[in-house]
């Protein structure tokens, strides 16, 4: 998984209830001892979630959409101000290194990324500066990231970025108002029902769906973090060719898991078919499990392209169904 963010933990650990997160997210809050009611107050649109340990970058300057547009998986160059998108940076091979979560404020890009991985993007993109009138600049002990559900009818302060989508807003708040915030908007939800329901979506997320040979396509980033019609960045062909053959050597699955199971499977967890039982051969891995309010046990998994749709699974010793995300 992603490196552990360098920030300091977040003053809403405070709040009472707070339990830390482990991992990847240390830093925010898990949960606020009810999980549960945690998820259920996001789906209904209320609440927000503390996403402060996450990575703040801003990119300034005349040609910063140009820029970026040479750079990165998506189409920017003409990004009207306030669409949100997201956009990976791909190594020369096509393999993830970044996912990036921005929006343009019509002056400047807020970009929120993976808690920890702001500073390596910043190094490349100061690598590739050159003669382009930009600046780059790392936010993140100044902005704090704070995700607001669908349908939530809280009210943004004046002036603040906020990147809007179906699945909510993700509003870069001042770090300072950060408590202000939590007292006036809650209540607060953590990390790991936040997670719930990115899982239940289907949504990939960088360091957890993906390891250091992932493709967009395995994990369905296809459409809503690449454009297939654009070239110039780096890591183009692979994506071109692999889209053209339409055989990404795996996909990414959601898996309803055994609720009698007590421990859900942790990230790494073999996959293999239930047919060939705990010793079988490994067809892939658990990416992330959960514990959902509707669902019970879920997870999304990185599996070999040519498992069988219908193949009945095992997590480890946990048996799982699985259903399509990404076709093979």
């Amino acid at each position: 998984m992603q490196q552990q963010s360098k920030h300091s933990s977040s003053p809403l650990l405070t709040l009472p209830g707070a339990v830390p997160a482990e991992g990847a997210d240390d830093g925010v809050a898990a949960h606020y001892g009810e999980l549960f009611r945690e998820q259920r107050a996001l789906a209904d649109g209320t609440g927000f979630v503390d996403l402060s340990h996450r990575g703040v970058v801003t990119v300034s300057g005349d040609d910063r959409l140009s820029w970026l547009h040479l750079l990165l998986t998506q189409h920017v160059s003409e990004l009207p101000a306030g669409q949100a998108t997201e956009a990976l940076v791909l190594s020369a091979n096509g393999h993830i290194e970044h996912a990036l979560y921005l929006v343009d404020d019509g002056e400047t890009v807020w970009v929120h990324v993976e808690p920890g991985t702001q500073e390596a993007l910043i190094a490349y993109l100061e690598s590739m500066k050159f003669f382009y009138r930009v600046e780059v600049a790392d936010r993140t002990a100044e902005f704090a990231v704070v995700h607001l559900p669908a349908g939530s009818i809280t009210t943004v302060p004046d002036g603040v970025a906020v990147r809007e989508t179906a699945h909510g807003r993700d509003v870069f708040l001042p770090r300072k108002d950060l408590e202000s915030f939590a007292s006036a908007n809650g209540p607060a939800a953590g990390i790991l029902a936040h997670e719930a329901l990115r899982v239940e979506a289907h949504r990939p997320r960088l360091g957890f769906e993906t390891d250091h040979r992932t493709i967009p396509h395995e994990l369905g980033w296809i459409g809503t973090a690449v454009h297939l019609q654009k070239g110039c960045y780096r890591g183009q062909e692979t994506v071109a060719r692999v889209h053209n053959l339409g055989k990404p050597p795996r996909r990414l699955v959601f898996l309803h898991l055994d609720g009698s199971e007590v421990h859900l499977p942790a990230h790494g967890t073999e996959i293999r078919l239930a047919a060939d039982g705990p010793e079988g051969r490994k067809l892939g891995t658990v990416t992330t499990s959960a514990r959902h309010h509707e669902l019970g046990p879920i997870a999304l998994a990185v599996i070999k392209r040519n498992v069988p749709l219908d193949a009945q699974l095992l997590a480890g010793t946990t048996a799982a169904a699985q259903e399509t995300v990404v076709e093979p």
